[in-house]
């Protein structure tokens, strides 16, 4: 039975300026989530949100007080062996709050793998690989300081693919921005941007048609994420590939985009679908509609990183890669081993549930107070 769950807030400081088109971030806040059972298991899950409520409609703090308040009556002294009519339950009785669905059924599965012995990814379709490609963003805004990053993560051999988060500046200085970086990297680096719905239609389809020119493979979000019918457009125009992000926050979503033709490639995020199982019921979409898939994130640190990494493990195609680059933003890591990154993937382990040893000294030292 389920005797306790622990929402707890902590905020790292990032590596450096992360620059989205909707905030600015220095500081990432994790919300973990700790379920623990009678019978001395403890699951972890993970419910981190990226520039608070200038994004989406939850923040770490309406998380937190949700679960404690609303959501943890529902489950406590209940059988977490029944994930699904846990969650089904859950579903009935809570609208929206789909990150600390997330987090909860995450640290459920993470008992249910460890009570069977087995990684996550078993429970979740069975893993078809054991690392999974991870690309790097580059978001300072300065074009010689991303050239310069990207080039060390070449050299180091952690990342050969990266994104661009560009729309906070001029349609101009964006494209310019992007494809000087492409030039300097050159037609072997896969170069993305990601405009998180900053762009008009009319915006997008002048500055599409320079980065498709200029060898860019991917432009993720450029309209609002109500915006369907605009996005369909594009797509239909362009030849470089177009990714739905913002705008799938779940299945029915997923099937509205693809019976609109609205976007080629998913970006599936575990958290804004709802939880891992949502998430998976994304890809399936994606596949029957032909629709090529990306790993999301949204900068989340090492519990839901890994729990990203043990669903997309189980993905018939991954054509796009993840970013779950998250951990490697942070200066400050949560787990006694950090996550392995070599050879540009991301390593799972093979040790039952997340397969994570979390440093509860180091959660303790940047927990924000009650």
């Amino acid at each position: 039975m389920i005797k306790a769950i622990e929402t707890i807030l902590i905020d790292i400081p990032t590596i450096r300026p992360h620059k989205l088109s909707v905030a600015t971030m220095s500081t990432q806040t994790l919300v973990l989530v700790q379920i623990q059972t009678d019978d001395g298991f403890s699951g972890w899950g993970e419910a981190t949100t990226i520039g608070g409520l200038k994004y989406g409609d939850e923040s770490p703090e309406s998380v937190a007080v949700n679960i404690r308040q609303h959501i943890a009556p529902l489950l406590l002294q209940r059988d977490e062996r029944q994930v699904g009519a846990l969650m089904y339950r859950l579903r009935k009785n809570i609208r929206g709050n789909r990150f600390a669905k997330c987090a909860l059924e995450t640290a459920l599965l993470d008992i249910q793998a460890q009570r069977l012995g087995v990684p996550m990814s078993e429970l979740l379709g069975g893993r078809l690989r054991d690392s999974v490609p991870v690309l790097w963003t580059l978001a300072s805004g300065d074009t010689a300081k991303d050239i310069d990053e990207a080039q060390m993560m070449l050299d180091l051999r952690r990342h050969n693919s990266f994104k661009l988060k560009i729309g906070l500046s001029s349609i101009q200085h964006d494209v310019n921005h992007v494809l000087a970086i492409k030039k300097v990297l050159g037609a072997e680096v896969s170069i993305r941007v990601d405009v998180n719905q900053a762009w008009s239609e009319l915006q997008a389809t002048t500055a599409i048609q320079q980065l498709q020119d200029g060898g860019i493979d991917l432009i993720e979000q450029p309209l609002k994420a109500e915006n369907r019918a605009g996005m369909a457009r594009l797509a239909e125009r362009f030849s470089v590939a177009i990714m739905a992000d913002e705008t799938l926050n779940g299945p029915q979503d997923a099937w509205e985009v693809a019976r609109l033709n609205a976007a080629d490639v998913f970006a599936v995020k575990i958290a804004q679908s709802g939880g891992l199982t949502q998430a998976k019921e994304l890809s399936t979409i994606a596949r029957l509609a032909g629709i090529s898939l990306y790993g999301g994130t949204m900068l989340e640190g090492a519990i839901g990183t890994m729990a990203s990494a043990q669903l997309f493990s189980t993905f018939d195609e991954l054509e796009f890669g993840t970013e779950l680059f998250g951990p490697l933003l942070l200066k400050q890591d949560i787990l006694a081993e950090p996550l392995q990154y070599r050879d540009f993937a991301l390593q799972l382990p093979t040790t039952p549930g997340l397969g994570l040893a979390l440093d509860l000294d180091k959660i303790a030292a940047w927990r924000r107070p009650a």
